[in-house]
């Protein structure tokens, strides 16, 4: 309740259970490997990966020949303190500056833990990348078109009121207007991540080369929206240039452009709505098996009130997208004129397609 902003994770465990679900899934569908990372960017509070770690306990079983190890990357001193305090119960320490993990540690379901600063710091390997909320706290940049072309949206002292800021258009183009501005652009307003189009770019080598997938959730589009670069402080929105520093900024994640951004390394799905995503990954099923578990009204209630903001279009349901990369092999259809009985079908990947129940 105290802070500017909520994440899914914190309104429902449901939410990293169905997510854990899911990587097993694709696990299995690839033929179980024998090791296998969980890479997540940006952990928040480790609320996710917690959730995500409970699941792979309950599945130990499954997962008894498979190394599993979980690698964070985050930047913030401050955040993976917290993150080590929850996954580990505070049983982390430092490392030396020649090692590639800042720091490392153990779950308290005995899987080893390790912290970087750079998605490049992560040991190459069969991996599953999270990303939630990530991409959409990475900075933009603006673009407004003018008679005169493309001009880049700049950051100004206001000079008829002192301490204030104010947007003003570049006067002529820019390096970022040069190479940011897709040639068929036919909006008139764009932001652009180019960060977010780095680490995409990396995600679909690694995929590419060495298996795995990655999940990324957020809020976002498909290359229609113009002007989402916004404050929010104490769960309001906030005017962007008043009082930097002090509240959570975020543009809405173009999906489109982290598409092409993988330039053809790997395959994607989606993007799917949250709400779409979590009923073919079975929430319904979930929901129904808690709230006969607990024991009492209030628990009930908070589970039905962390559903709805989960699932209501008007809450979270439909402004939360679900998107994925996987291996072009993972959903190549088999030839069918080579001996079509050799290959079975491959399986349909979770969460976006009709989940069949079993």
């Amino acid at each position: 309740e105290s802070g500017d902003f909520v994440t899914s994770p914190e309104i429902s465990q449901v939410f990293g259970e169905l997510i854990g679900i899911w990587y097993i899934s694709e696990w299995i569908a690839t033929g179980k490997p024998k090791a296998f990372q969980l890479v997540e960017l940006g952990p928040g509070r480790g609320t996710l990966t917690d959730d995500i770690l409970r699941v792979f306990n309950q599945l130990a079983s499954l997962l008894s020949k498979c190394d599993v190890s979980i690698h964070l990357v985050e930047v913030s001193p401050k955040l993976s303190e917290i993150q080590a305090l929850m996954l580990t119960g505070g049983k982390a320490q430092s490392n030396p500056e020649d090692k590639s993990a800042y720091m490392e540690g153990v779950s308290k379901t005995g899987i080893p833990i390790f912290w970087y600063r750079d998605i490049q710091d992560v040991p190459p390997g069969y991996s599953f990348y999270l990303a939630h909320e990530f991409f959409d706290a990475l900075p933009i940049h603006k673009f407004q078109r003018t008679e005169k072309g493309w001009r880049e949206v700049l950051v100004d002292i206001d000079p008829e009121v002192p301490d204030q800021l104010r947007f003003v258009l570049s006067p002529s183009s820019t390096p970022a207007t040069e190479n940011f501005i897709q040639p068929e652009e036919m909006r008139d307003h764009v932001e652009v991540c180019p960060e977010a189009g780095v680490i995409i770019q990396r995600l679909a080598c690694r995929i590419e080369k060495d298996g795995g997938a990655a999940l990324v959730a957020d809020y976002g589009h498909e290359g229609t929206k113009t002007d989402t670069f916004r404050g929010f402080r104490n769960h309001k929105l906030h005017d962007v240039l008043r009082a930097p520093g002090t509240a959570d900024l975020t543009a809405d994640v173009d999906f489109s452009y982290l598409r092409k951004m993988t330039q053809g390394r790997t395959t994607t799905l989606g993007p799917i709505k949250q709400r779409e995503f979590l009923k073919n990954m079975g929430i319904d099923l979930r929901l129904q098996v808690l709230l006969q578990n607990s024991r009492d009204t209030a628990t009930r209630e908070q589970l039905l009130h962390s559903y709805d903001m989960l699932m209501n279009p008007k809450k979270m349901g439909d402004c939360f997208n679900f998107f994925a990369l996987l291996p072009h092999h993972r959903l190549a259809h088999p030839d069918k004129k080579h001996k079509p009985e050799s290959k079975s079908p491959l399986p349909p990947v979770a969460g976006f397609g009709e989940l069949l129940l079993k």
